[in-house]
């Protein structure tokens, strides 16, 4: 048996950040809807990064070969040669223009057993190519140390948003190396909801029961990018610094977030961003607060990348041999929402082992089921993407 273990942590809060410019072969916007779409036929919350889930893969994908890398590229978009790492280079500056007048930080590191041998070229194209803070790690005598300081890490990178990335047991006396990315963001709304304006009201599941929650407004309405079709109402509520903005998809009343998620992608999104012009807006949105987690080796063995996780798994671009695999990979993620803005988190991780172990107005009332998507207004990069089917639920 092969054990590889991988991990990966992002936070936002009040605002996202993305961009794609000078980097159009790097897409970190592939996964998005590819996971979604396996994470959708759940019912409850969902609330995911792409972006982080992109940049932890990218590093473990460095030092995959044949047929493991292949799969990884399939459903990453992966660019080959060093294209992955200039255009996630590009990205990063862009996110870094595009965040201003908000907090935001990423960060990449990579533990590595402390006597294990990896290739210098590989350990270097972490700290080159990816900025990953090299850190040393004893998995064999000190596993739960180690795990505890990964944990440790992350959660100092997430302002305390992601405090437990690697639950108890994930890593092992076999596991050689975790690669770890992490992203925090937190803005504030451009145009502020007024906090003695926000009401108690119900919101109505797709279930058709109904929560109560609080309902966040403003005096009389706001210049807003807005757009309506015959299915959805969509609004764009940008952040201070208009980089980066949150996006609303409200089914119409009478349709349910389903019929909105049916055959949705990246060119239907992109379409309603087009079509998005400045209207006035009588804007009602919920206050609400979650986090979710996912274990991600079933849903990306189904998306096209079993091998990885398997004994037949290629990472020779790492150590030099074939004894490393997938054992477990981890995203987590938070994000509350309220009058002053959003703050969101999110942490993907993955682990290296050895083998054997008025009138005329428009109203946007969002209380029933509704997707949403933080993002670079101006690339229209994803950081982070969910359903909100029940605010009153924090898990």
């Amino acid at each position: 048996m092969k054990h590889f273990i991988f991990a990966a942590a992002l936070l936002s809060a009040a605002g996202t950040a993305g961009a794609q410019e000078g980097a159009a072969a790097v897409d970190p916007n592939a996964v998005a809807f590819k996971f979604y779409a396996g994470e959708a036929a759940k019912p409850g919350n969902v609330f995911f990064s792409p972006y982080s889930m992109y940049t932890a893969f990218g590093m473990a994908y460095e030092g995959a070969k044949g047929a493991t890398a292949e799969e990884i590229a399939g459903v990453f978009a992966f660019p080959g040669g060093a294209g992955l790492r200039a255009g996630l280079a590009s990205i990063q500056k862009n996110l870094a223009a595009a965040s201003k007048g908000a907090e935001f930080i990423q960060a990449n590191s990579f533990w590595a057993q402390k006597d294990y041998k990896f290739l210098p070229a590989y350990l270097k194209t972490l700290k080159t190519g990816y900025g990953a803070e090299a850190r040393n790690a004893d998995f064999k005598k000190k596993t739960e140390g180690a795990r505890k300081a990964i944990n440790s890490w992350t959660s100092r990178k997430t302002k305390g948003k992601i405090p437990e990335l690697f639950p108890a047991d994930s890593l092992t006396a076999m596991t050689r190396l975790v690669l770890v990315n992490a992203v925090y963001f937190k803005g504030q709304w451009e145009t502020t909801f007024k906090k003695d304006m926000t009401f108690d009201t119900d919101f109505t599941k797709t279930d058709g029961g109904k929560v109560k929650i609080k309902m966040m407004s403003a005096a009389g309405a706001r210049d807003a990018e807005y757009t309506e079709n015959e299915d959805l109402q969509a609004l764009r509520l940008p952040y201070k610094g208009g980089g980066l903005s949150m996006l609303v998809l409200l089914p119409r009343r009478g349709k349910a977030v389903t019929d909105v998620e049916k055959d949705f992608g990246a060119g239907k999104l992109e379409d309603l961003r087009k079509s998005l012009a400045t209207e006035k807006v009588k804007v009602f949105l919920p206050r609400f607060k979650f986090s979710a987690g996912y274990k991600l080796n079933g849903p990306l063995a189904a998306l096209g990348m079993p091998t990885a996780f398997t004994d037949k798994a290629d990472f020779s671009g790492m150590d030099g041999t074939q004894g490393l695999y997938i054992q477990n990979a981890f995203h987590k993620a938070f994000v509350e929402v309220n009058e002053e803005g959003t703050e969101a988190a999110a942490a993907t991780g993955v682990a290296m082992g050895l083998k054997s172990m008025p009138m005329g107005q428009k109203m946007f009332r969002a209380d029933r089921p509704f997707l949403f998507f933080i993002e670079d207004t101006k690339t229209g990069l994803i950081l982070f993407m969910g359903r909100m089917e029940d605010p009153a639920k924090s898990e």
